[in-house]
């Protein structure tokens, strides 16, 4: 297989989306945020409540707010991705499972609440099945046939 760890250039959006996602993140930017909003709040007596003073934070607040939106979102569609391709190779790699849930995130909401309920009525019925073993074996708690 080729080696996944490429050292291909990023695309600008791809390195600009993930540094200011770690940046914003950070307990540094956190501790910025609240230092603007004092500095801010304490200038408000000396511009006497201004709305000019009110429109800096509006206008900067919500020009950030929007930018964050969509870096964030790149960042999260390139984790979920990556996720997914992860999750694949381990179903793939199982004998036991079924790679019919390999493309389950393509699926509708519909097929994935029939499937969601496919699976709890079989954890349901292993409920069942491990209170019967437990009563069979005359008080002796076993743990998927092997005793404790």
């Amino acid at each position: 297989m080729k080696n996944i760890n490429s050292t291909q250039k990023r695309p600008f959006f791809e390195t600009l989306s993930l540094a200011v996602t770690k940046a914003t993140g950070s307990n540094t930017a956190i501790i910025l945020a609240f230092l603007t909003i004092i500095v801010w709040a304490c200038f408000g007596p000396f511009l006497d409540y201004s709305e000019t003073w009110q429109l800096v934070i509006n206008t900067g607040t919500t020009i950030i707010t929007f930018l964050m939106v969509f870096m964030i979102q790149k960042s999260q569609n390139k984790d979920s991705i990556a996720l997914h391709i992860k999750l694949d190779e381990i179903i793939r790699s199982h004998n036991s499972s079924s790679n019919l849930r390999i493309n389950v995130e393509h699926m509708t909401e519909q097929e994935l609440e029939t499937i969601q309920k496919y699976y709890r009525d079989i954890r349901d019925t292993d409920e069942c099945n491990q209170a019967v073993i437990e009563v069979d074996n005359k008080g002796k708690k076993t743990k998927q046939g092997v005793k404790d």
